[in-house]
């Protein structure tokens, strides 16, 4: 079960590894590999996936409602102890809630339990997009129009996949085949501009940090437990709500803060602090999945 563990996660760090040393000498303009990423990439692999007739997304919905629970869930029941300690709520919540289920989820999965987890993946990744620029936008600064997420590539991409799957049209060979090969680059891709992010590390708030290291795994079990009792998902699919309930908070959380102003710098250390928690949450979680025939 070690070597399995050690199979699964090597390869994660080893390639954010590979971004955080060649971001040390280099220094990569690493906000356009992000975009040319979430612009370009990523899109052609939501598509390619969604439009696989071979992964109907009907079998998909317990997984996907599970997975806006577990976000939503954990807003709220984190809510309280963001009172009791007096952070922003626009500041801590977003990060609790919104985890890394791209540039860390799929890779994790995938390595984990092969391609056929893939369409889970995307499915729960989808989800998160769709409520960050949504939900996770509006707490950050309400006054912004949700019909601005109508223009993010990723959630253009969800629509056109979700319509060719649910439609059962199926694209030509030829339109597939470059789109998988190029959506494929988005994975290694997401690792390595994650590592690169690492050097961002602010110790300055350090005990905010650690606090959300702690608090967004934790939330996000708490709130997929019941759900797993509920729902009776297939193992594939609970297998991918348990690793993206204990993921860390997500980068995109940063660049969102960044973008509206608020204290991306206290954001940074939930991001990248949390990050380096996944050291330790994620052996334990997939070890007791794969201990638990997963």
């Amino acid at each position: 079960m070690i070597a399995h563990i050690l199979s699964t996660l090597l390869p994660v760090f080893l390639i954010a590894g590979c971004g955080t040393l060649y971001g040390h000498y280099r220094s990569p303009d690493i906000r356009g590999l992000n975009t040319l990423n979430m612009e370009l990439f990523v899109p052609l692999l939501v598509v390619s996936v969604l439009a696989d007739r071979q992964a109907p997304l009907g079998e998909y919905a317990g997984l996907a409602l599970a997975a806006a629970m577990v976000i939503l869930g954990s807003g709220i029941l984190l809510w309280p102890i963001t009172r009791l300690l007096h952070l922003d709520a626009r500041v801590f919540l977003p990060s609790m809630m919104f985890n890394n289920s791209g540039n860390m989820g799929i890779p994790l999965l995938v390595f984990a339990f092969g391609e056929a987890v893939l369409p889970a993946a995307i499915v729960v990744f989808v989800i998160e997009m769709l409520l960050h620029f949504s939900v996770g936008l509006y707490m950050v600064s309400p006054g912004i129009p949700l019909w601005r997420m109508l223009r993010i590539p990723i959630v253009l991409a969800s629509i056109v996949g979700l319509t060719l799957n649910l439609s059962e049209i199926a694209l030509p060979s030829w339109l597939l085949e470059p789109m998988d090969m190029l959506g494929g680059v988005s994975i290694p891709l997401m690792l390595f501009a994650l590592g690169v992010r690492m050097l961002d590390i602010d110790f300055r708030d350090w005990k905010l940090g650690v606090l959300g290291a702690v608090l967004c795994p934790l939330s996000g079990l708490l709130v997929a437990l019941p759900l797993l009792w509920w729902l009776d998902l297939p193992n594939l699919q609970a297998a991918t709500l348990w690793v993206f309930a204990a993921l860390p908070p997500a980068v995109l959380n940063y660049l969102i803060a960044e973008q509206y102003r608020q204290e991306p710098h206290k954001v940074a250390s939930l991001v990248l602090i949390g990050n380096l928690g996944s050291l330790v949450t994620m052996p334990v979680v997939l070890g007791w999945l794969f201990a638990s025939g997963f």
